[in-house]
């Protein structure tokens, strides 16, 4: 009788610590998405010979790997519902809204996956993105109530709305940021990684220009010999889903190979690998 009462008192732990991991993994998700969503991670494995690169729990990277995919199968959507004209780019598709303006295209989707993660990882007073202008758009002035006055390339702040710091205000907040940054301000904002063999999940290969490009590094893995391989996401131009890219160079295996120089060729852009760029770290993330 008391070892039949202990394994339930075992079992009713076990259930209780599982509930509470999948609620608090999906809490760090704050945008609306499908219920019981398949992860990335566990839905892309490395090829054989490979395994994912250690991650701590709380870091960006663990973060990117737990992003909910839509069903295998889905299309890429422009932000009007229109599907994309080319459907051969993606691998797969993020579950996360695109909004339903122009807004969100290649480097504002980057943007929205690190404001996302130290919003969710209850960071957000590390929130703060630069305009083309060179102005800081931090989220605590915006919640707070300011908001940008942008006269051609001056921007000043006004105190014009009530505090806010729900998560509606946060998209719009996003939605200001899109409007009035990109990829040329996103690029002076982030670190050069000068050993593109250590690449990591959440570096960034980005041309700034008017147009640039940006992709996202969703996931590292690597063999017994250090070589590492990752996968990329990006949105494009016009506003679209945010989606896993295909590897040209192998339909049906969507991992990029690294290399000290030389070009890398995605569907829709060509960079160097001295384009890879990481965020700065901060002190509030247990992890990068």
């Amino acid at each position: 009788m008391n070892g039949s009462l202990q394994r339930h008192g075992i079992l009713l732990v076990l259930a209780l610590f599982l509930v509470s991991s999948v609620a608090l993994s999906q809490s760090d998700y704050s945008w609306p998405h499908a219920a019981g969503a398949e992860s990335l991670e566990a839905t892309i494995d490395p090829p054989p010979g490979f395994a994912r690169v250690p991650s701590t729990p709380g870091s960006f990277a663990a973060w990117l790997r737990g992003l909910p995919l839509r069903p295998r199968g889905a299309s890429v959507e422009l932000f009007d519902g229109r599907p994309k004209a080319r459907q051969d780019v993606h691998f797969a598709v993020v579950d996360i809204d695109t909004g339903s303006r122009d807004l969100q295209q290649c480097a504002d989707a980057v943007i929205r996956m690190r404001a996302e993660y130290l919003f969710g990882v209850g960071c957000e007073d590390r929130v703060s993105f630069d305009f083309t202008s060179g102005d800081e758009a931090s989220w605590s002035s915006w919640a707070a109530g300011s908001r940008p006055q942008v006269r051609g390339n001056e921007v000043s702040w006004r105190s014009s709305a009530a505090r806010d710091a729900s998560y509606s205000n946060f998209r719009r907040y996003l939605d200001s940021v899109f409007s009035y940054a990109g990829s040329a301000s996103l690029e002076r904002e982030l670190l050069r990684v000068e050993d593109s063999s250590q690449i990591q999940a959440g570096d960034v290969f980005i041309q700034g220009g008017f147009p640039g490009h940006a992709v996202l590094v969703l996931d590292v893995a690597a063999d017994s010999a250090g070589q590492r391989i990752f996968l990329l996401a990006q949105s494009y131009m016009p506003a679209q889903d945010f989606h896993l890219l295909r590897n040209p160079q192998h339909r049906d295996n969507p991992w990029y190979e690294t290399r000290s120089n030389g070009s890398l060729a995605t569907p829709e852009w060509t960079f160097g690998f001295d384009d890879l760029h990481r965020f700065e770290s901060h002190d509030c993330e247990s992890g990068d």
